[in-house]
């Protein structure tokens, strides 16, 4: 864990894991529910399925996790993710 990233420990994946993004559906569910911050742009949907390496971890203040994916858009949350 990084002295600069305390919220490192947190993530589920580290910087360089290979990622799986969850099906459309549950993208489609969560675009419908979630309404807080770093909803997801209709263009991410197309990578349902898609498989990536993680590059870069944040953390919203409210507490969640997100990430940037290698050559997919957007910012994902931790929640729309598993293990490749």
């Amino acid at each position: 864990m990084s002295s600069d990233r305390p919220f490192y420990g947190l993530a589920n994946f580290p910087e360089g894991a290979r990622v799986r993004i969850l099906d459309r559906a549950t993208l489609e569910e969560f675009s419908r529910t979630w309404k807080l911050h770093h909803e997801l742009e209709p263009g991410q949907l197309d990578y349902a399925g898609e498989v990536a390496k993680v590059t870069k971890i944040s953390m919203y203040h409210g507490g969640d996790i997100l990430y940037e994916l290698e050559n997919i858009p957007g910012i994902w949350h931790q929640r729309l993710l598993e293990i490749a």
